[in-house]
C-alpha cells in the first residue's frame, strides 16, 4: 500500500470510529480536532509531526519539509488528487479522499470547540461529506509527492580480499560517502583493489547493519550498501 493510501486508511478509521469525538483541548486521542486528526493520520507513514506540525498554522511548513507541495488556492481549488489536504491556515483542515468527498473533524455535540463529552456524541463530530467551498476559504492544498522506487536488476559480482575490479571501486566510493574508514583510519583510496583497509571498512559496515562480519561484499552486503542512507 502506498503512503497516501495508508494515511487515508488511518484517517478513515479515525472519522468512522464513534470513540473519537471533536475537542481542541484533548485533541491527540481519543478526541481530535481538524488538524490533529490529519497530522496523526499522516504521521503513521510520513513524519510531519516530528517536523513540527501541531496545528493549522504550522502544518504547511512542516508538511513541505516532508515531501508535500503547497498549491495556493487564490483562484479556487485545483483539480484534487486523493490524499490532498485542504488547508485554511487559521481555521480548518480536511482531507480529500476521492469520489468528491472529504474526511474531517468539525465540532463537538454542542457545536463548539471544547467542553463536549469524549467520543462522537452525535455521529456528526467527524465523518465524510461532499467536497465543499469552505466559508472562510481554503488557503492551500497540500499534496504529497510520492516517489516511486525504480528497480534495476544488475548483476554484481561477489568481491572480497584480493579482488581487483570496477565493483571494488564502487564499494570504496560508497563506503567513503557513508563515512567508513580503513584500518589505517583514513578514507579508502579508490584504486579498485580490495585490500585490508577495504575489508576493515566492509566489516564495520556489516556490523552496523546486522550482517555477518565476513568482510565479503555479496548477496546480503551489496543491497545494504546500495540502499544505505547517504
Amino acid at each position: 500500500m502506498s503512503k497516501i493510501e495508508t494515511y487515508i486508511a488511518y484517517m478513515m478509521e479515525l472519522v468512522t470510529n464513534p470513540k473519537h469525538g471533536y475537542d481542541q483541548i484533548h485533541r491527540w486521542g481519543e478526541d481530535y480536532d481538524c488538524s490533529s486528526a490529519i497530522i496523526t493520520a499522516v504521521q503513521t507513514v510520513i513524519p510531519v509531526k516530528d517536523a513540527g506540525a501541531t496545528y493549522t498554522g504550522n502544518m504547511r511548513k512542516a508538511f513541505e519539509k516532508c515531501g508535500f507541495i503547497s498549491i495556493p488556492c487564490k483562484n479556487g481549488l485545483p483539480t484534487l488528487c486523493r490524499g490532498d489536504i485542504l488547508l485554511n491556515e487559521k481555521y480548518h483542515a480536511a482531507m480529500f479522499i476521492g469520489g468528491g468527498k472529504v474526511a474531517q473533524f468539525s465540532s463537538n455535540e454542542n457545536g463548539r470547540a471544547t467542553g463536549g463529552q469524549t467520543g462522537d456524541q452525535t455521529g456528526r463530530e467527524s465523518g465524510t461529506m461532499p467536497l465543499y467551498n469552505y466559508s472562510k476559504g481554503w488557503d492551500y492544498v497540500l499534496r504529497y509527492q510520492e516517489k516511486e522506487d525504480i528497480i534495476v536488476n544488475v548483476e554484481l559480482r561477489q568481491i572480497q580480499l584480493g579482488s581487483q575490479c570496477p565493483e571494488v571501486g564502487t564499494v570504496q566510493t560508497l563506503l567513503n560517502a557513508l563515512g567508513y574508514l580503513g584500518k589505517n583510519g583514513k578514507p579508502l583510496t579508490v584504486d579498485h583493489l580490495f585490500g585490508q583497509n577495504v575489508e576493515y571498512a566492509v566489516k564495520n559496515f556489516q556490523k552496523a547493519h546486522g550482517i555477518g562480519q565476513d568482510g565479503i561484499v555479496g548477496a546480503k552486503t551489496w543491497p545494504a550498501i546500495l540502499k544505505a542512507d547517504y
